[in-house]
């Protein structure tokens, strides 16, 4: 069975569960070849994403004549099934958030991927995120390419449902994953019940990298971690001020974030307006071995997200035998029991997020140990990587079970 990955932009630092999910249905036999529809601009730090790079087919790769040469062709041989699959282009196009051109384009991406795919062989297309990557694996499966399916992370989804078509991609789907149990109740409300079924949760996964890890004792120095995008829905400006709170209070301690992002230079400024300098360490992007250290290095990870699916960073602590301090919202307490494996606070609260991390300052080295021994255990067991993959197999194997029509429009 062929299998073809679409994602809106890959590999790219931040999509590493990706990576690994690929990797393992590979070791389980699958053929998997990698689509994106444009490359990420910023620089890939990571070994193993300069290979994937490699590996993958860029649609906006072939420019506008290619985008044009394979509107044309498709229409030459299929103009019944070009006209139809145009009348759903309008439909969407005119009700979403980037307008008609935009989605034209995504049509014309369709058929240079329709033309790849045929020439592959390719029986079916997963696509990650439910926004323009699944756009255009419906648009081709419209053209009358191969069946579909995509994975729907969060929280952007959900925030904009009905400007990406969401219950029509998934009327179309052979099947929809869900990365947690709140994401599926979230994709139960905007379809119909007849399509319920098809609707199913796979967690992203961790592979040996992490779950192999051997316990490494903590550091003797408080220090806390925090991992990932430095844009608005992290949080990373309320963990800075809760930062700033603690600093006046005469605590030591230190915080280390890992990642770059669009709110860096608001972030840098805020750290300097509060003179914690000598608190806190931006790192900017880092490899995965690079992010595993400086998660070794530290007692804790902070994750203060207004806004998440579930996220990985999470796992990956839990997987080192760090515990997580982190909000209570989408699929979060799904992982992070509260003073089992980590500790939850309301999102967007500097106050509680401060108390918090002064109680863990103040908490003995055994009792984060424990915790964090809790973590790894329940990690293991729902963020297999290998498991996981064999269930989105189970799935790909499956999915003729579900009808692959197109829906009247």
């Amino acid at each position: 069975m062929k299998i073809a990955y679409l994602i809106n932009s890959y590999p790219m630092v931040s999509l590493s569960f990706i990576r690994r999910e690929i990797h393992a249905l590979e070791s389980l036999g699958l053929v998997i070849s990698r689509f994106s529809i444009r490359v990420w601009n910023d620089e890939l730090v990571d070994k193993a994403d300069k290979d994937e790079f490699k590996k993958t087919k860029f649609l906006l790769g072939v420019g506008i004549g290619g985008l044009l040469r394979s509107f044309l062709g498709v229409i030459l041989l299929s103009p019944i099934t070009m006209f139809q699959t145009l009348l759903l282009t309008i439909k969407i196009g005119r009700r979403s958030e980037r307008g008609l051109i935009i989605h034209l384009i995504y049509l014309a991406e369709a058929c240079v991927l329709l033309q790849e795919l045929t020439k592959k062989g390719i029986s079916h297309i997963h696509a990650h995120f439910g926004s323009n990557s699944t756009t255009v694996a419906m648009l081709c499966h419209c053209l009358g390419g191969p069946t579909y399916s995509f994975t729907v992370h969060g929280p952007e989804e959900f925030d904009k449902v009905n400007a990406i078509a969401l219950p029509e991609k998934i009327k179309r789907a052979s099947f929809v994953v869900a990365v947690s149990s709140f994401g599926r109740s979230q994709l139960l409300r905007w379809c119909d019940y007849s399509d319920w079924s098809k609707i199913e949760v796979v967690h992203c996964g961790l592979d040996a990298m992490f779950l192999a890890q051997p316990y490494v004792p903590l550091p003797t120095e408080p220090q806390f971690v925090c991992v990932g995008r430095l844009s608005e829905q992290k949080g990373i400006s309320i963990l800075v001020e809760a930062v700033g709170q603690l600093a006046k209070k005469g605590l030591r301690f230190k915080l280390v974030i890992v990642g770059d992002g669009s709110l860096r230079p608001e972030i840098e400024t805020l750290i300097k307006n509060l003179q914690v300098e000598e608190y806190i360490q931006l790192t900017g992007w880092a490899t995965n071995l690079e992010v595993k250290q400086h998660i070794l290095d530290s007692q804790v990870m902070i994750l203060p997200s207004f806004a998440e699916g579930l996220p990985v960073a999470i796992m990956e602590s839990l997987a080192l035998f760090r515990p997580v301090l982190t909000t209570y919202i989408a699929g979060i307490p799904e992982l992070i029991q509260p003073n089992r494996s980590g500790w939850l606070v309301p999102a967007g609260s500097v106050e509680e997020l401060a108390i918090a991390m002064a109680q863990i300052l103040s908490l003995p080295s055994e009792k984060i140990v424990e915790m964090g021994k809790i973590g790894a255990e329940i990690v293991n067991k729902q963020h297999n990587a290998t498991i996981e993959a064999q269930k989105l197999l189970n799935l790909f194997q499956s999915q003729n079970h579900y009808p692959s029509t197109t829906d009247s429009l």
